[in-house]
């Protein structure tokens, strides 16, 4: 009887929900992650678009290394928070703490609401625009049914394929998620790797770099019909604050690891030096890639160009610079290439911010700002309610087609809560001298002020060059604000 008994009791233990995540992850699959969840489709377009902004090769790698150094200070920082608060939930457990549960909260809300799911949407339709080079089927034009501004196209519908099986995939647990994203991250970082060195290789002998590197400080602007106008002064500092807006959300969803502390081995440690060599190692790339483009084609061109040479960076096809970059090597088959390669890095991407993002919905509704349900852990020891649920807005906004325009309002929304959190590192060494810190930010307080300085005056810019979308990005952020009173009264 007592042995029947305990059976019983055993069995219910096993089937019970888990309340606490598995730590599996080593330094390695966390440096991983930061480098795999920055790298998406951002550096191989937006060089096009900073190159007719800029006209000049020196700003242009100007803009790179100085999106990599604010990264890494910025990613040094957070070392330090990551140290106090290893837990799952990451930066907004940090604002929490820092600010108190409605600035918490109003950061959660704008990053369910655009920030993650928004991107996630965006990163799945550039999967499907790429796999549509070797698919026809799933370009934007075979539309299957149209209810309105809503037009559900064959390619929308295998968007949201790709994130339901990503869910799925993650939803059976944290190894599952880690081998896709060593695989693929591995890959695409071997693959521009090549790219970088067949590159540079090439432009060093060809001497194109060197003609590229001729009058480096000139800037100008360039129109979309090929008026240039030269840039001095007042025009010039805005042209580079507006434009470092391409490079710094190139870089940006490292701070994604932070969210899954709650699975990563001796987080004190693991969590700040995956930071550091995460952020160092893929702005690093970027900037080589960079220098890669500069190598191979000519950074000046002609939106009439009949040939991938006249048309230069600045008016790359579509402004797909590496696909320009790499048909000078390989010819025709460039596309079917860099179609892959982004294919790879596209799916990467999202597999890591899947993977982290809703283990911040699920830190807010263990404090009751999110959904219930999504404070649960499933039998695999991840909180699968919250993947799902994030799961179900990203393909919302993959069929409403407007999270390109979301995405646009809240990157400057998503610098600002940088800023925040980087000032709260400022606020707990004052309220909390004696916290222990494994890990103390490098080069403080110079390091980090250095940083919110730098990405105050970036906001003051954009602020100035495209007050609609920042005035957006606050209010979408805003409305958190009767939000989180309505959660709290109910």
């Amino acid at each position: 009887m007592a042995e029947n008994v305990s059976n019983s009791v055993s069995s219910v233990e096993t089937n019970a929900e888990p309340t606490e995540f598995n730590r599996s992850l080593s330094l390695l699959d966390s440096t991983l992650i930061v480098s795999g969840s920055m790298i998406g489709s951002g550096v191989f377009i937006v060089s096009a678009d900073m190159a007719r902004n800029l006209g000049s090769s020196g700003w242009l790698l100007m803009l790179w290394v100085l999106t990599g150094v604010l990264t890494v200070a910025a990613a040094l920082s957070y070392g330090e928070l990551a140290g106090m608060m290893p837990k799952a939930g990451g930066q907004y457990i940090y604002i929490q703490r820092a600010f108190g549960p409605l600035t918490g909260f109003v950061y959660g809300w704008t990053v369910f609401m655009v920030i993650q799911t928004g991107t996630i949407a965006a990163v799945a339709v550039a999967f499907t625009k790429y796999t549509a080079v070797f698919i026809p089927a799933l370009g934007p034009d075979n539309v299957l049914l149209a209810l309105g501004p809503i037009k559900v196209t064959l390619g929308s519908l295998f968007a949201i394929s790709s994130l339901v099986f990503l869910t799925w995939l993650n939803s059976r647990g944290v190894q599952s998620g880690k081998f896709i994203q060593n695989v693929f991250t591995s890959a695409k970082l071997i693959a521009l790797l090549g790219l970088i060195v067949i590159g540079i290789t090439i432009g060093l002998s060809s001497g194109l770099l060197s003609t590229n590197l001729t009058n480096a400080w000139e800037a100008s602007t360039t129109s979309a019909t090929g008026d240039v106008i030269p840039l001095a002064g007042m025009a010039l500092i805005l042209a580079f604050g507006t434009s470092m807006i391409g490079s710094l959300f190139s870089a940006d969803a490292w701070n994604n690891v932070t969210f899954i502390a709650g699975e990563i081995k001796n987080p004190r440690r693991n969590i700040p030096l995956a930071l550091f060599f995460g952020t160092l190692i893929v702005t690093t790339i970027y900037f080589l890639a960079n220098v890669s483009y500069l190598s191979l084609l000519p950074l000046k061109g002609s939106p009439n160009g009949t040939d991938i040479i006249s048309r230069g960076i600045q008016f790359a096809v579509a402004d797909r610079v590496a696909t320009a970059a790499v048909e000078t090597i390989f010819g025709n088959v460039a596309v079917a290439i860099m179609a892959v390669l982004i294919m790879i890095s596209t799916f990467g991407c999202n597999n890591g911010l899947i993977l982290a993002g809703a283990r911040l919905y699920y830190a807010m509704a263990k404090d009751g700002l999110f959904l219930k349900q999504a404070s649960h852990l499933n039998q695999h020891a991840v909180p699968g309610r919250a993947l799902w649920v994030q799961c179900i807005w990203a393909s919302v906004l993959c069929l409403s087609g407007k999270y390109g325009d979301l995405l646009d309002y809240c990157t400057f929304a998503s610098l600002v809560f940088y800023m925040v959190t980087i000032a709260g590192l400022f606020r707990l060494r004052r309220t909390e001298p004696n916290t222990e810190r494994p890990y103390r930010a490098f080069g403080y307080p110079i390091v980090p002020a250095l940083y919110i300085v730098a990405a105050l005056a970036i906001c003051i810019i954009l602020l100035y060059t495209k007050t609609f979308n920042t005035g957006m990005g606050l209010l979408i952020a805003g409305l958190g604000v009767p939000v989180y009173l309505l959660t709290k009264r109910k």
